[in-house]
């Protein structure tokens, strides 16, 4: 086996960085945004259907994670959230030289800040905040700009190690096949 190349797409520090901080600060504004948005103009009540159904708008308040699962768990998911927001800053890019990981990062911070925001500061209590969705799909649960971005996230990962088989530092996680020969086996008659 020869050893793992680095691939194309491999940046430094910097620019890891720089790729990490900018999707994640503007994912979390268009996040914060479009809450502030639902807030202000949907009426629970009443929601707007949009694309021929495909869309509704419907603004609830989620104590609990993705589908309103362990909403007696706010606090927990709100530790959980702060958790995972430092492995991210502090363990994932820092290791980065990949700019496709980089972007996948970006989104996984603007989705993990967005809803933390919203467990830190939004009633009932600090640390027990309702997280703010309003999107709405046919046959699935009510989300957020930030969920998307976790989703994102997600499937941007996936791709980057398994589809195209790059790691985090931008090498090639492909086995190649060993190209050296054995030079007893040469000599041989």
């Amino acid at each position: 086996m020869s050893a793992s190349r680095p691939r194309g797409g491999t940046v430094g520090r910097r620019a890891v960085w720089a790729i990490v901080l900018t999707i994640g600060l503007v994912g979390y504004g268009i996040d914060q945004l479009t809450k502030h948005l639902a807030i202000t103009y949907l009426d629970p009540s009443d929601p707007p259907v949009l694309l021929g159904g495909l869309l509704r708008l419907q603004l609830i308040f989620n104590p609990g994670a993705a589908f309103s699962l362990g909403e007696d768990f706010t606090v927990v998911l709100t530790a959980i959230s702060a958790a995972a927001l430092v492995f991210v800053l502090a363990w994932l890019v820092p290791r980065t030289r990949h700019r496709g990981w980089a972007a996948a990062f970006g989104l996984l911070l603007a989705g993990i800040l967005g809803n933390l925001t919203d467990r830190l500061v939004r009633p009932p209590r600090f640390a027990h905040g309702h997280v703010v969705d309003f999107l709405q799909l046919p046959h699935f649960a009510i989300f957020n700009v930030a969920d998307m971005g976790i989703t994102f996230a997600a499937v941007t990962i996936g791709w980057l190690a398994v589809v195209t088989g790059v790691d985090m530092g931008g090498a090639s996680t492909a086995t190649e096949p060993d190209t050296t020969t054995d030079a007893s086996a040469e000599k041989a008659p």
